[in-house]
């Protein structure tokens, strides 16, 4: 079995999961995929990812916050990071670092699409405990 962090990458648009998969393809991750909200909860029965990347509007305009909530229940450590076109398209952004926002979002950090790759590697490794990769990309402490 692979001792490598298990990282499930949701959303109904296939590039955006290629995309996210070819900028974490360069670490050691296994990715799972899912193309949306029923896939992503069949995933969750059989696999626990250490950290999960989802889009917010999928096959609903709240499903990576249905994914969130469910993934949270079952596994409550397991930190999220939701990418979103929200922000551009409605001027609405997410704050989760209030304490309010962080007990009904459940999410450990909001990114906008599009992803910056050096940004999504850097979050990923944080939030998993990994230590930063200096631009060598050799890691530092």
């Amino acid at each position: 079995m692979s001792e490598n962090k298990k990282i499930l990458v949701v959303d109904d648009d296939p590039d955006i999961i290629a995309q996210v998969s070819a900028i974490l393809g360069t670490e050691d991750y296994d990715i799972l995929k899912a193309g949306g909200e029923e896939e992503a909860e069949e995933v969750l029965t059989t696999v626990r990812p250490d950290l999960v990347i989802l889009d917010l509007m999928m096959e609903q305009a709240d499903s990576g916050f249905v994914i969130t909530h469910h993934l949270k229940k079952i596994y409550p450590e397991t930190p999220v990071i939701l990418l979103t076109a929200v922000t551009a398209a409605t001027r609405m952004s997410f704050d989760v670092q209030s304490p309010e926002a962080k007990s009904w979002l459940k999410m450990d950090r909001v990114m906008n699409k599009p992803i910056r790759p050096e940004q999504l590697k850097a979050e990923v490794r944080r939030l998993l405990g990994l230590p930063s990769l200096t631009k060598n990309g050799e890691q530092h402490p």
